[in-house]
């Protein structure tokens, strides 16, 4: 395993020495410092939160660096590095005022620094994989692709303490996008000094109420109170350790032996065992979180809208969710959840959403004759899936479903590390993948987005279809929210008709959390900060 640390060895073993004191209470009476004990479930490949783009990343990033708004305890968008903000009649150009705050090296955190973290973001030299989601603020698609300069991104610093974004269309959203990673500063002082190394102990520098200080690749990273950070006069745990366990016996064993707090996961099918087993600990809710399969349209195989809707049809969601997933979740024939924020309409689904099973079967089965297969050409494909979760119970319940079909159906079913996974799709290297989307922010757009044709490496299909850009970028240009609303639909049902992807299952949340922790809130968008949490009996200081 990787040390990610520059610290020197007498200060590891101290720190090493520390962590054991800390092992057993994260906060009893005889730890050195009191400490919560987070699982997160895969490993971390960065702290960047312009390279990041996974959701277990953010865990630690969220706790380390603060936006011009943030997550509050409910999940809901709050102050961060702003004070407060302003729009113009047309909603096309924000002005946020900035508090009086510093980076953990004493240096001020400005408006200088968002202008700097927002032109970074679009650097094709950064790469990032969530670029895109800010291609709302003016010009940067362009900035983005180098045909206009990082100079004409509609960003600038009136002065140290006012930042003015220009959009390119009015978002009514952009307070709750503004508490996602990707727009957090970052200090350009370290970024410049140690270019990719600014992440690492002993280098990096945050804004918010814990800073890094130390990193093993495949095992743990630890962050400590940075004493002037956002928040950190409300900060009860003065150490927070982030353990990567992707492997449930692992977590289950942590539990039992009195080393973990809080888990970001856990097998949904064993709930009720594990609420006897841990009594309190599994606690789930509704969420902005939809499971659905990508079929690769760009395969010449998969380009047959018959062949697409083949798979979609056999699928028998029903019997998933109520018999292999975690309680709550909901079978899904729609790609936006349930319970979003300005999508007041009826929503779309496909148009066999009712119709028997035997008859869905029956259908699939004529339309792959339809497109040439049969007895003597059979269709077989393989189907990716994540090694986490429910997913692995699921895939072969879908292999069974489409091996229904017809003899000559052959589904390969191939669990895949569910970072190696990402990175496939990434790439558009894969048949049909198992995935999921968890909101970034309470609105439309965040889901169907990911099927524009400009959305690059998160259209994992490369799905293209112009009139569904052209509803999207209408949708963008509607100040009437019931209008707005009403276009979203029109442009999902076209998706939805077009089966770039298949819709699986709305989610629920599911932690394992230490009953004896205070200050945790069920939310939506699953944001539990450490800032807010505390245990019994303790009290920040």
């Amino acid at each position: 395993m990787m040390l990610k640390s520059l610290m020197s060895s007498t200060v590891m073993a101290a720190l090493t020495l520390s962590l054991a004191a800390c092992g057993g209470g994260g906060g009893n009476a005889g730890d050195e410092m009191p400490t919560l004990r987070r699982g997160i479930s895969a490993k971390v490949d960065t702290l960047d939160p312009h390279k990041s783009s996974a959701q277990w990343e953010n865990i630690v990033i969220g706790d380390m660096m603060i936006g011009l708004m943030t997550h509050g305890q409910d999940g809901k968008p709050v102050y961060g590095m702003a004070d407060s903000y302003e729009t113009d009649p047309t909603g096309l150009v924000w002005t946020f005022k900035l508090g009086d705050y510093v980076w953990s090296d004493g240096v001020p955190v400005t408006a200088h620094d968002f202008v700097y973290a927002l032109r970074r973001i679009q650097k094709p030299e950064i790469a990032s994989q969530y670029s895109s989601l800010l291609y709302l603020i003016k010009n940067a698609a362009k900035v983005n692709t180098t045909e206009l300069p990082p100079e004409e991104l509609g960003v600038r610093a009136i002065d140290d303490k006012t930042l003015e974004i220009t959009l390119e269309y009015p978002a009514p959203y952009l307070p709750g996008l503004l508490t996602h990673y990707t727009t957090y500063p970052v200090p350009r002082h370290i970024v410049e000094q140690y270019g990719d190394a600014w992440i690492q102990p002993g280098n990096i520098v945050t804004n918010g109420p814990y800073k890094l200080v130390y990193w093993r690749t495949g095992d743990q990273l630890v962050s400590e109170k940075s004493p002037t950070g956002f928040a950190a006069d409300q900060v009860c745990f003065d150490r927070v350790v982030y353990y990567e366990l992707e492997d449930q016996t692992a977590v289950e064993n942590k539990i039992a032996a009195g080393e973990l707090d809080i888990n970001n996961a856990f097998d949904g099918a064993r709930q009720a065992e594990l609420e006897q087993k841990f009594p309190g600990w599994p606690r789930t809710t509704p969420s902005l979180n939809t499971t659905y399969w990508s079929i690769n349209s760009s395969q010449e195989m998969f380009k047959d809208v018959r062949v697409r809707k083949a798979l979609a049809m056999a699928l028998d969601r029903e019997f998933i969710v109520r018999n292999v997933l975690t309680p709550g979740f909901e079978p899904a024939y729609s790609m936006v959840p349930p319970g979003i924020d300005n999508y007041a309409v009826e929503r779309p689904a496909v148009d066999w959403k009712d119709m028997p099973r035997a008859e869905r079967l029956a259908e699939s089965k004529r339309l792959l004759e339809a497109a040439g297969y049969g007895p003597g050409k059979a269709f077989r494909f393989e189907f990716i899936h994540r090694s986490t979760d429910d997913n692995p119970k699921a895939a072969p319940v879908a292999q069974a479903n489409w091996a229904e079909i017809a003899p000559w159906v052959e589904p390969i079913i191939i669990k895949q590390d569910t970072k190696v996974l990402y990175a496939r799709l990434r790439q558009s290297d894969f048949q049909v993948s198992d995935g999921a989307w968890v909101a970034d922010f309470d609105d439309p757009i965040n889901f169907l987005y990911l099927l524009d044709s400009k959305t690059g490496q998160q259209n994992y299909g490369r799905y293209s279809s112009p009139e569904y850009d052209a509803l999207l970028a209408k949708s963008n240009a509607e100040m009437d929210l019931r209008k707005r609303a009403e276009i979203f639909a029109e442009a999902e049902q076209l998706m939805l008709n077009d089966y770039p992807i298949t819709p699986m299952w709305y989610q629920v949340t599911k932690n394992l959390v230490d009953p004896t922790l205070t200050g945790w809130s069920d939310n939506a968008v699953d944001q539990h900060r450490s800032r807010f949490l505390c245990r019994e009996g303790m009290k920040a200081e």
